[in-house]
């Protein structure tokens, strides 16, 4: 997103009710609108379009969400996926493999505009000029976003790193997971917490923090999380 282009939103999903009604919401809300209705589709807009975000229903003919959210997050380009009420598994699996947010059906227009305007706010937030953050071994660079174990770079998405960053600012702070889905996401959405749970046990992944013998990242039971001691 560059200048005065405004930013473009990719919407996929095989009912043409929901893309008709959520492409004329996020007109109305100052977004360019791209659409497509099975995988192959949305793969081809991402080539010839290059949306600013995507927003993918996990249940697609073709390809489907999780897949295309692999393939999207590679080209960079932040993913909200929609899913079923039912369909817990694929939302936790969507947040493993990096999407930035995720909505559940039936919702409302306006908490998908509201969603997407926070995932692009976050996205596009100048990076953050503070020297970088060490505990014990794990460095954080907040200029230039990457983070190292004893000195191997860490693949985090930028949701988790978002969240990991905000952590390290404070190391000993408690915070509640609703302080840091607000830190990584621009807004505090309450019901919410287990996509903060998923985060922090990829993040932990990643770091090979065993949560029952942490080094980094420790829960404070009936609170939420901190970074060290």
């Amino acid at each position: 997103m560059t200048g005065e282009m405004m930013p473009t939103v990719l919407v996929v999903d095989d009912n043409e009710k929901i893309v008709e009604v959520l492409a004329e919401y996020l007109a109305a809300a100052g977004y360019e609108t791209v659409t497509a209705h099975d995988g192959p589709s949305a793969l081809e807009r991402l080539a010839d379009s290059r949306p600013d975000l995507a927003l993918l229903d996990v249940m697609l003919p073709g390809i489907d969400g999780i897949e295309l959210t692999k393939r999207f997050q590679a080209q960079g380009v932040p993913v909200i996926l929609v899913t079923a009420r039912g369909d817990e598994v694929d939302r936790l699996v969507g947040l493993e493999i990096g999407a930035d947010d995720y909505i559940v059906k039936p919702f409302s227009p306006r908490e998908v505009v509201a969603r997407v305007k926070a995932v692009l706010r976050r996205c596009t937030r100048a990076a953050e000029t503070a020297a970088p953050v060490q505990v014990g071994d794990l460095v954080i660079d907040p200029e230039r976003r990457d983070v190292r174990v004893a000195g191997e770079l860490v693949d985090l998405t930028r949701t988790e790193f978002d969240i990991l960053l905000t952590m390290a600012m404070h190391p000993g702070r408690v915070y509640t997971r609703l302080q840091l889905l607000e830190a990584a996401s621009g807004d505090a959405y309450e019901g919410y917490e287990r996509t903060m749970d998923a985060h922090v046990k990829n993040i932990r992944k990643k770091l090979h923090d065993d949560p029952k013998q942490p080094r980094y990242i420790r829960t404070v039971f009936g609170v939420g999380y901190k970074l060290g001691s």
